[in-house]
């Protein structure tokens, strides 16, 4: 029996596939979305099945396709109540530094340690 349903969005498969371990580890059950457009269209689907995610961790930025900082607004105008998470490496942008004002809930850095994630994730479900 899971704890909650995670919905992680990443465009390196190593990130996706770790990130999903860590988190089917601490009892969630994990899909995953290579890209922003993926993310929204399980999302939606997921939501239409009546098996809504509890949170989405997205990557902050994906080379040629749609990151979170693109996507966080069509989730939440899909979903008011929409629980995501922003994740990244560049600490500095601003996305990462001002969550809140863009539409996060949350934010963890990568590398991120299980702790961390565990934290996040907890804080939203």
């Amino acid at each position: 029996m899971s704890i909650g349903r995670i919905l992680v969005m990443d465009d390196e498969e190593i990130i996706r596939d770790v990130l999903s371990s860590m988190l089917d580890f601490l009892g969630y059950e994990v899909q995953v979305a290579s890209d922003g457009a993926q993310a929204l269209s399980m999302y939606r689907e997921a939501m239409d099945a009546g098996k809504p995610f509890d949170a989405v961790i997205m990557d902050l930025t994906v080379p040629g396709g749609m990151g979170g900082k693109e996507a966080i607004h069509d989730l939440l105008e899909m979903d008011p109540n929409a629980k995501a998470i922003v994740s990244s490496g560049y600490s500095t942008d601003p996305v990462v530094t001002n969550y809140q004002d863009y539409g996060f809930k949350g934010v963890i850095s990568k590398p991120f340690k299980i702790e961390e994630l565990k934290e996040a994730v907890q804080a939203l479900v």
